[in-house]
């Protein structure tokens, strides 16, 4: 078991995890399929987010409500402000790419995908790094605890090697860097990436996984599992080609609930802790001062070296694809023939002209 999610209160968490997995595919939907969608949810939400959030870091928030002053709290550092902005950039690049807006014409800017998602990845693979040198620092080569600052007891160590180098190899795998293109449908409704098929897919959510199991333990359930899920399923059902947009706007969505509500997962009925922890208590977990009595890091090493194998897994199949149709795979895609790539293809503005070519 990951999680502790067991007993007479399990129910509960389960039930959060359902609303989180509903919301973002209900929310995502909303802001993919119309022009006015994307302009609400990508400009005005994020406008008024950063409003607020300035005001409450530059003004005494004694009078605000006591979200305000969790947010301060709790969602602090650096990583928490890096990942939604960068989020938000994916997502307003993305839209400039499927509407034909400004410089989404131009094709040096069809490596705008690849540049955003590489620099989302480093972002994680940093804080992977951090939590390992803190971790050796704290207990010696074995890795052990060390309190971060938004109050939470991390467990640092070979895990995040693992999972830091996994992530390295995610940069790696991404391929047909400059063959994105709208789909063809009324709406423009997606940024297809043909060659971003099931095998990259599956191997990012086992890495990304792995990252916040390590590193956001007490909100892996949600940003591990229920963030995770809402683009991929999409992707397998509905939305071939479209999921590294999906997951640019489930996760900036996310991100920005996580940063104004952070009590949801952080102490609420709703909060879960990965069984790292000797017991499921939230505060027993973050309480200031009081370091857990144990860890069950082995759960953590175990996801991080399966992260590893897979993504390298990954760069074994790019390599023999690339080797076999003798092309570059990040000039090219590499892909091609196989059934998540045609069927991405066909759903874009490109599939005419990729029909006529041949």
């Amino acid at each position: 078991m990951l999680f502790q999610v067991y007993g007479d209160g399990a129910w509960i968490k389960w039930l959060g995890l359902a609303a989180v997995f509903v919301g973002l595919i209900l929310l995502n939907e909303f802001t993919r399929r119309t022009k006015l969608g994307g302009i609400v949810m990508l400009f005005i939400l994020p406008a008024v987010i950063t409003v607020w959030l300035v005001v409450i870091n530059v003004v005494d928030i004694s009078a605000f409500p006591s979200f305000a002053k969790d947010t301060i709290k709790e969602m602090n550092s650096w990583f928490h402000y890096a990942k939604l902005y960068a989020a938000l950039a994916g997502c307003i690049g993305f839209l400039f790419i499927k509407y034909d807006w400004g410089i989404g014409k131009k094709h040096w800017f069809k490596c705008f995908p690849f540049i955003i998602v590489a620099i989302n990845i480093l972002i994680a693979v940093a804080s992977d790094s951090e939590s390992a040198i803190k971790g050796f620092a704290e207990g010696g080569i074995a890795g052990g605890y060390w309190y971060s600052s938004e109050g939470v007891w991390v467990y640092g160590g070979w895990h995040n090697i693992f999972n830091a180098l996994a992530g390295l190899l995610k940069i790696m795998g991404m391929t047909g860097w400059f063959n994105v293109y709208a789909s063809k449908d009324k709406h423009r409704a997606d940024m297809i990436w043909p060659d971003m098929t099931w095998c990259y897919i599956i191997a990012y959510d086992v890495w990304n996984f792995a990252y916040t199991y390590n590193c956001l333990p007490t909100h892996s359930w949600y940003c591990g599992l229920g963030l995770l899920l809402a683009p991929t399923v999409a992707a397998f059902l509905w939305n071939k080609g479209g999921w590294i947009q999906n997951r640019a706007n489930t996760l900036f969505l996310w991100c920005t609930f996580a940063q104004i509500v952070p009590a949801f997962q952080n102490h609420s009925i709703f909060s879960v802790v990965p069984t790292l922890y000797p017991t499921d208590s939230i505060y027993a977990a973050t309480q200031a001062g009081v370091m857990p009595t144990s860890a069950n890091w082995y759960p953590m090493l175990v996801v991080s070296v399966l992260a590893f194998a897979i993504n390298l897994a990954l760069i074994s199949v790019v390599v023999v694809r690339s080797q076999f149709l003798k092309r570059n795979p990040y000039t090219n895609d590499i892909f091609v023939g196989t059934k998540d790539y045609e069927k991405a293809l066909a759903r874009s503005v490109a599939a005419k002209e990729v029909a006529e070519a041949k």
